[in-house]
């Protein structure tokens, strides 16, 4: 059980959460429930007041960022967060920083480009110039290029038109096909309860509800709060 303070603000309250290897988890709540932090304390930019973060079989809470990353834990941060002032190809070459360059680089870098074709074809374009569907596939990318076995997603459908909306889904469900997990924190319930394996429902720092997406799909709490779209005879 895990809990995270802001100084004296109770940010996370005994959370519980768990993601075995090849699954994607998502994680639904409204805004100040304590979905960015739970990213934060993962990625190590938070460290949880008490419990433990287990990855792999060892406590990692003591670690820091850069060590997770290197151990296959990789952020696609909320907002995208790229360097705007660097090409897109710098940019890559950023999600790789923990490794030496080589073959291997190379490989990665062909991966990506097949993955997103218009990542390769903007490869000199300065990030910032992008739009936000094209920052999100280099901001996905550049989390694959750290060969992650687990990528934790913050927001990833934020901001983006409906079409890269469910481009960006169709990706992640690539990804996951190519054996990396996905922990994604996600306001578009619909679309992360259609390609989870299983959700949780965080409320003012607490999970009040967690089962397999199917299920919470069908729940009258979540259809209420969160399908609102999906009701009306759908």
């Amino acid at each position: 059980m895990v809990n995270t303070h802001y100084g004296d603000l109770h940010v996370l309250k005994n959370v519980n959460y768990r993601l075995d290897q090849g699954e994607i988890v998502c994680l639904l709540g409204g805004n100040a429930s304590g979905k960015t932090t739970t990213m934060k304390t993962i990625m190590g930019i938070v460290r949880p007041t008490s419990g433990s973060v287990i990855y792999e079989g060892e406590a990692i809470e003591g670690l820091a960022t850069v060590e997770r990353v290197k151990r296959g834990i990789a952020p696609v941060l909320e907002a995208r967060r790229l360097f705007p002032r660097m090409t897109v190809f710098e940019n890559l070459e950023m999600g790789a920083y923990t490794r030496k360059k080589g073959a291997e680089f190379d490989q990665d870098l062909d991966r990506v480009y097949s993955l997103f074709p218009r990542v390769k074809e903007r490869r000199d374009q300065v990030s910032g110039t992008l739009s936000g569907g094209e920052q999100q596939m280099v901001a996905i990318g550049r989390a694959l290029m750290a060969r992650p076995r687990l990528i934790c997603m913050d927001e990833p459908s934020m901001g983006l038109s409906p079409l890269y909306v469910e481009q960006t889904f169709d990706i992640i469900q690539e990804i996951n096909r190519q054996g990396v997990s996905i922990f994604m924190v996600e306001q578009n319930a619909a679309m992360a309860l259609l390609i989870a394996n299983r959700a949780y429902v965080l409320q003012t720092g607490q999970v009040i509800l967690s089962g397999s997406a199917a299920e919470l799909r069908e729940n009258e709490t979540v259809r209420e709060a969160y399908l609102g779209e999906m009701q009306g005879g759908h």
